[in-house]
């Protein structure tokens, strides 16, 4: 087996508080982007993080690298700072979901 710099528990609470899939991630990220003017890059849309957590999405546990990782810790950290550690589905104000929206957790999601 192919060593992968990343532990399994972080892969397992990564794939739990990033709780929408990478269609619903990407369209949110086109969405949010979007302006008065079409967007020049619709695949590029969003926050570097919310880009980077749709690229994670989309890899094997075997092919991340240290960057991913470290974004990984970031967006678990970030999440559980602002949540409850059972994320059970929780209304709040709208900015607040759709700033963890950008990071593929959708609050209201079980």
């Amino acid at each position: 087996m192919a060593d992968t710099p990343v532990e399994e528990a972080l892969w397992d609470e990564f794939h739990r508080v990033v709780n929408m899939s990478s269609r619903e991630l990407g369209e949110w990220l086109r969405t949010r982007s979007a302006a008065d003017r079409t967007e020049e890059l619709p695949d590029q849309a969003g926050t570097e993080t919310g880009q980077h957590v749709l690229a994670i999405l989309g890899k094997r546990k075997t092919d991340l690298n240290d960057d991913d990782v470290r974004v990984m810790r970031k967006v678990v950290d970030r999440v559980h700072g602002e949540r409850r550690d059972d994320l059970e589905p929780t209304a709040g104000q709208a900015n607040w979901r759709h700033r963890l929206m950008t990071i593929g957790h959708d609050p209201l999601k079980a």
